[in-house]
């Protein structure tokens, strides 16, 4: 009879511990798959969220430094930064896709530099190139463009400008100020990780140049988009809602007050070189 008891207990404990196993087991294999299914996805998302914020900083840092060369007239200007989740590449002003703007005068206002006219058939067209972030995790796209901070998403339609440029109109003279900085480079260049980037004012292709405009005539400007990053919703809210031009009219022209008596365009190109 003992031994038949302790038989009994025994494979009770037996029974015992292996319930217990399996369902320590299934607790971790639950608690794997919780991880696996919600935590790691969390876990991306919130480093690419980071990513982006890095680079919002470094793309205002290196606005700065484009500030300080075009405004400053500083010649020289060298960032170290990391990029992360992403490349950032530089498309200089001769891309075939470049974004550009169009100027012209309602009158004969602003001269090219062949010596005509601007017109609306053939307006001033001056190529800006950019220095372009793209993450492929995040969907997000960012650039600096013609001293301006603007992003996208990569699978939506729209953009909004993070950091504005320089570009004024005083009410009080009745001038209007553009800033048009184009960036250039020997080759298409890329980083991602850690590098510096390099960049100097080229002095034989800046240029101030202002305008009379008679009584009567107006201004209009128009941005061009690179079809592969497409800011013109950030552009158009600049113009319209900062700048209080009006438009876009049915060609997508924005115009200056029919009051601006001095248009000012200042030209600057920057060299670029990522090591």
């Amino acid at each position: 009879m003992q031994t038949g008891r302790s038989t009994k207990d025994g494979n009770d404990r037996a029974v015992s511990e292996a319930i217990g196993f399996i369902l320590i087991f299934g607790i971790i294999i639950a608690g794997i798959g919780l991880v696996a299914l919600w935590g790691y996805p969390m876990l991306l998302q919130q480093q690419s969220s980071s990513d982006e914020q890095i680079m919002e900083k470094n793309l205002i840092v290196l606005q700065n430094d484009v500030k300080s060369l075009a405004y400053k007239t500083v010649p020289y200007k060298e960032t170290s930064l990391k990029v992360s989740g992403g490349t950032l590449t530089v498309y200089n002003t001769t891309t075939p896709t470049s974004s550009y703007f169009s100027i012209y005068g309602s009158g004969n206002d602003i001269k090219k530099d062949d010596g005509t006219y601007a017109t609306a058939s053939s307006p001033l067209i001056f190529s800006l190139g950019d220095i372009r972030y793209v993450s492929t995790s995040a969907q997000t796209g960012m650039s600096l463009e013609n001293g301006a901070v603007v992003k996208r998403m990569l699978a939506q339609t729209g953009s909004t400008m993070l950091a504005e440029p320089r570009w004024f109109y005083d009410s009080q003279t009745n001038t209007a100020v553009i800033y048009l900085i184009g960036f250039n480079t020997t080759d298409v260049m890329a980083l991602s990780g850690v590098g510096t980037v390099n960049m100097q004012l080229d002095q034989t292709k800046t240029n101030s140049n202002p305008y009379p405009i008679p009584a009567g005539d107006t201004i209009y400007v128009k941005y061009t988009p690179n079809a592969n990053a497409d800011y013109s919703t950030a552009w158009g809210n600049y113009f319209k809602n900062t700048l209080g031009l009006s438009g876009p009219n049915a060609t997508q022209w924005y115009s200056f007050p029919t009051t601006t008596q001095q248009l000012v365009i200042n030209r600057y190109e920057i060299k670029i070189n990522i090591v």
